[in-house]
């Protein structure tokens, strides 16, 4: 009850449930002796238990018929036609489904002439089906300018860790999609590309806890789909704008000594054109981006203690300085009434120069024992080549989609190191080619039923993805030669895929099954001083259900099931050591498993005239839980983290959103997120550098985060908006990480006659937001506290013609 009360009381961003507002109803009418087909018969449709006329039709030659725009709600069918007995024939229009398939009416024959027939009933209201939350872009003031990272951030239910990953309800296991389809832009595990691409090229951000069969299993805390902006009124027209933002406008903490300036007053630049051209048989799209800044990327400073007695204090400042740019261009071709083609492609290109300076301090001695120095030039290069074809049958609402897509993305990187100790110097280099290879063909078939739909499917996917890293030793160097190498990740899935719809009018059932066949071949260059090639093979279900109950007109309730996976990324593989912290060095893990999840959820909703209020309980257990675990080498003071599988993860929570309009100039949205995580005991080998053991106890902890998104709506077409976020502490997989707050603030005034927007905004305006972390080792701990720049403020114009 406490719980429950703590929640009605926090915080979010605005959203809305996806729904069908309307729905297609189509069927056939035959002779009964004979079985030919009917046509001209009278179709009209009443509402039941009331004289009220909802909408009517004849059949065509076929005997076919369809009506549209139907209200979900019950209702009589009423067929009339000259020579048979009329019929009246009961039937409930759900919200599942855009089409509903009423099948075959035979009619008898009857000499006898027909009398009208008047049948009425009662409609009822449309309510959200609480499997997808939906989130307008251009609502979200408060972020306008900024990047589809940055705009997430104020999205109920989502967070973003330390490294920039998305996280849903604590988990950054989560598929990103763009327009439906994976691509290698947003990343396959690594959503480092959701900051260069601007939330002024999308449309709405969908967000799916409990996906059905139809999605790809990968992902245990949901998925996350990206609709990119594309317009398809006659004619030409399109969108103009222009931002520009500063950023770090004050520092939170000072270097340590011999260190470049933090980078402070950082400029940004947002440029940004879509275009659109409808005619006749053709529908031209292009939406082109660019983003230039300069970010104080990393300022973390660390502090280890060991037990032998050793502090080490540290900072790690990294300087960014990038661009990107992105161009989604494509077309629709109308084929003819029953085919369409879409062929699009999706260019980006991101580089960034990133200067580095470690200082390494004895804390009781106060002398510096090492400056590490690096300068990083990366450039990411990506190319989606993706077309779809979509045949409709007469059937109103029966399709075949068929889907081919190409996704390369190439990862260019060249790091020089310089490493300063007392009594010598050394220089290192490194460099990095990995390229991306993923080819997916996708088939899709949806049939709508009497009650409902049913939808099949298969999906087969190939992917590739070869790494050389190439080490150059200078002076006095510290490289492991006998790590470098090459490295291949071959990755082929299969899959099929069933979805069963039906409802009836006070409930609805929705069950699938996903089963996937998986292969890995992570093959390393022989003789590798620690690796040798690895991979798995699985062959698996993956079920989904739902189940929703109908109150009445203003409250349901709705059970989800699901069982997922994640796969290890080949980040997650890669056996390269990363020297960017040469005294924390990251490594993957060639022997890592897939982790599976399974996931329970009860949500209800309750809805009235000025808002609604939204609860959902929810449940997670994870096997062998993918994280990063850090040890100690046996023979000095250097840690090493590691990817691992780990133990078994709980996450057992509860979910609020209330919003409500107060009066016709402000509104809110409150959301509160609150959850208890549990991780098993577990014990890990680290192989690398050597070969070292570590044990974690069971670890329990509860945490959370509040939202809450203030709007005003003013005179003269001004519009404010208000959001504040709160994060609570949090479990990681050796420690904890500590309270995160928030406020940002957004303001627009729409011009000449609402085709022109000003903006102005700021990103976390009192610079409160900084990442604490407390990890335990064994012989050490680690408590570190980043002051990244978070704080921007952004001035910005959009224009639409």
């Amino acid at each position: 009850m406490r719980i429950s009360l703590l929640l009605f009381l926090l915080i979010s961003a605005q959203f809305s449930f996806a729904q069908s507002e309307s729905v297609e109803l189509s069927g056939q009418i035959t002779d009964k002796d004979s079985g030919s087909p009917l046509p001209f018969v009278n179709i009209i449709l009443n509402e039941r238990n009331k004289d009220s006329f909802i909408g009517g039709t004849v059949s065509n030659e076929n005997g076919q018929f369809n009506l549209k725009l139907i209200p979900p709600g019950n209702y009589f069918v009423e067929l009339s036609f000259t020579g048979y007995k009329p019929q009246s024939i009961s039937i409930q229009v759900g919200r599942l489904s855009e089409f509903l398939d009423l099948g075959r009416f035979e009619m008898e024959e009857n000499t006898e002439s027909l009398d009208e027939v008047v049948v009425s009933g009662r409609r009822s209201e449309v309510s959200e089906l609480m499997d997808k939350k939906t989130f307008n872009i251009e609502d979200n003031i408060s972020q306008l300018g900024g990047s589809v990272l940055q705009a997430m951030q104020n999205l109920p239910g989502i967070t973003i860790d330390q490294e920039g990953k998305v996280q849903l309800r604590g988990s950054d296991r989560v598929v990103v999609l763009i327009d439906g389809q994976q691509t290698a832009l947003t990343g396959f595990g690594n959503q480092a590309g959701l900051d260069n691409i601007p939330a002024s090229a999308i449309e709405r951000i969908e967000v799916i806890n409990n996906p059905s069969a139809r999605y790809d299993a990968q992902g245990m805390a949901g998925i996350i789909n990206i609709i990119m902006k594309k317009n398809k009124e006659s004619g030409f027209n399109g969108r103009a704008g222009l931002v520009a933002g500063l950023g770090a406008l004050g520092e939170q903490r000072a270097n340590f000594p011999d260190l470049p300036d933090q980078y402070l007053w950082n400029p940004s630049i947002n440029p940004s054109l879509s275009l659109n051209y409808r005619k006749e048989k053709v529908n031209f799209f292009l939406q082109g981006d660019l983003m230039s800044f300069r970010r104080l990327n990393k300022n973390e400073f660390i502090r280890r203690t060991y037990d032998d007695g050793e502090i080490i204090d540290q900072q790690f400042l990294e300087n960014r300085t990038q661009t990107a740019y992105t161009i989604n261009t494509g077309a629709d071709l109308y084929l003819n009434n029953r085919n369409t083609v879409t062929i699009s492609a999706l260019f980006g290109r991101e580089s960034h120069i990133d200067r580095g300076s470690l200082p390494y301090f004895n804390a009781i001695s106060g002398e510096r024992q090492r400056l590490w120095r690096y300068w990083e030039d990366e450039v990411n290069t990506t190319i989606n080549i993706s077309t779809n074809w979509e045949h409709t049958y007469e059937q109103p609402g029966r399709k075949l989609q068929i889907g081919l897509s190409y996704a390369f993305q190439r990862e260019d990187e060249l790091f020089y190191f310089d490493n300063i100790l007392p009594n010598l110097v050394g220089t290192d280099s490194t460099f990095l080619i990995a390229d991306e290879n993923v080819l997916d063909f996708e088939l899709d078939y949806i049939r709508p039923l009497r009650a409902g739909r049913v939808e099949l499917g298969s999906k087969v996917r190939w992917r590739y993805i070869p790494t050389n890293m190439q080490f150059v030793p200078g002076e006095n160097s510290i490289l492991d030669p006998g790590a470098a190498g090459w490295a291949n990740y071959d990755e082929r899935i299969g899959a099929v895929y069933s979805n069963y719809v039906y409802e009836q009018k006070n409930w609805e059932v929705e069950a699938g099954l996903r089963v996937e066949y998986a292969i890995l071949d992570y093959e390393v260059i022989p003789g590798h001083n620690t690796y040798e090639s690895d991979g798995y093979t699985y062959f698996q279900p993956f079920p989904n259900m739902r189940f929703a109950y109908i109150l009445n007109e203003n409250n349901k309730l709705s059970l989800f099931f699901n069982r997922r996976v994640d796969r290890p990324e080949e980040e997650d593989l890669r056996i390269f050591p990363k020297y960017d912290d040469p005294e924390i060095l990251k490594t993957g893990n060639p022997s890592l498993r897939p982790q599976f999840t399974q996931s329970l959820e009860l949500g209800y909703r309750s809805s009235w005239k000025t808002g609604y209020l939204y609860t959902a309980f929810y449940g997670r257990r994870t096997q062998d839980i993918i994280t990063r675990v850090i040890t100690q080498n046996p023979t000095d003071n250097l840690l090493n983290a590691i990817s691992q599988n780990t133990g078994t993860g709980t996450n057992i929570g509860v979910e609020m959103v209330w919003e409500q309009d107060i009066n016709e100039w402000y509104n809110f949205n409150l959301n509160g997120n609150v959850y208890h995580n549990t991780i098993s005991a577990f014990t890990i080998e680290n192989l690398y550098p050597f070969n070292t053991f570590f044990t974690m106890e069971e670890q329990r902890a509860y945490s959370g985060n509040v939202k809450w998104n203030n709007n005003f709506s003013l005179p003269n077409d001004f519009k404010i908006q208000l959001t504040g976020i709160y994060l609570a502490p949090d479990l990681l997989p050796q420690g904890r990480i500590d309270t995160r707050f928030s406020v940002d603030f957004g303001l627009t005034k729409s011009l000449q006659n609402g085709k022109g927007e000003l903006f102005v905004n700021g990103s976390d305006i009192f610079n409160t937001l900084r990442i604490k972390r407390e990890i335990r080792g064994d012989g050490f701990d680690l408590v570190s506290t980043d002051f990244f720049q978070t704080q921007v403020f952004r001035v910005g114009y959009n224009y639409r013609f």
